[in-house]
């Protein structure tokens, strides 16, 4: 899986001065990049190269060549069609059109830093929970209730609160047959990480789904998911974030589901049919 230029855009607003100054040339010319040793690359960006080392090992890299293999990989795959702001006085069709557009290359973005191995295991500590507690504040709690609405259709027994302190002594009943969920887009959402760390103290799993990048919550987990973090003004309510953490939860009810399959398909049947007496 490639990334690369969805990576440094990622992590573009934590970077030091002189990586940015990489960062930046690579995100300006990312063709020619590829054609660039390190010491080039530092020496036309105005950067140093070992504010490039840093940079790779920043992004998760394994150094420059992983890098320049990620960049090339993204130029000949061709996806990168960039956000589309929203404008003044845009036309409903305008709108329609870019609303859409951006949350395509949220998801497109997101797939190519969501770690599979990482989404395996996240899969079978939820499969294997007996009880599963999804945190979340906000926006990000509306994330929660959609997972714990899809996991209980298949017979997991699953929770979610709208309380930040009933979220948090739910927490203390956590114990290391179950699982938390902890979902926080900036991933330093106090409550939250509060509720992780309860968690943990109780030797429950944790899980966390998070814009990319190292945060309290990321670091805090036991295994942590990120997200595309792109966000710009007009988008700050949430909304392609909101679509790739939604994307996320169905990759692993659908990964949860498929373990059981046959079990969950009755599951499902049964709540269809108890739905339609409504």
């Amino acid at each position: 899986m490639n990334g690369g230029l969805v990576r440094l855009r990622e992590v573009f607003d934590t970077l030091t001065p002189s990586e940015r100054k990489a960062a930046s040339y690579i995100l300006q010319n990312p063709g020619e990049m590829i054609e660039l040793s390190v010491a080039e690359l530092a020496a036309k960006s105005g950067s140093s190269q070992a504010a490039i080392i840093r940079l790779c090992k920043a992004m998760g890299m394994k150094g420059y060549q992983d890098l320049k293999l990620k960049v090339a990989g993204d130029l000949q795959e061709n996806e990168s069609i960039g956000y589309q702001d929203i404008r003044p006085n845009d036309s409903i069709a305008s709108i329609i059109q870019s609303v859409s557009a951006n949350n395509i290359q949220s998801i497109r973005d997101t797939l190519k830093i969501l770690d599979a191995e990482m989404v395996g295991r996240a899969v079978e500590a939820l499969d294997q929970a007996k009880k599963i507690y999804f945190f979340g504040l906000g926006a990000s709690n509306l994330i929660a209730m959609d997972a714990q609405q899809k996991l209980l259709r298949i017979n997991k027994f699953s929770f979610t609160f709208s309380d930040p302190h009933v979220q948090l002594t739910s927490a203390v009943t956590l114990t290391p047959e179950d699982a938390a969920v902890c979902i926080s887009y900036s991933g330093e959402t106090k409550e939250v990480i509060q509720a992780a760390k309860i968690a943990r103290e109780n030797d429950c799993r944790t899980i966390s789904i998070t814009k990319y990048g190292e945060s309290t919550l990321s670091k805090l987990v036991d295994i942590p998911l990120f997200t595309s973090s792109t966000e710009n003004e007009i988008r700050s309510g949430a909304m392609s974030s909101r679509i790739t953490q939604l994307n996320v939860i169905d990759i692993l009810y659908l990964g949860v589901a498929s373990h059981s399959y046959e079990q969950s398909v009755k599951y499902l049947e049964q709540t269809r049919r108890a739905i339609k007496r409504l």
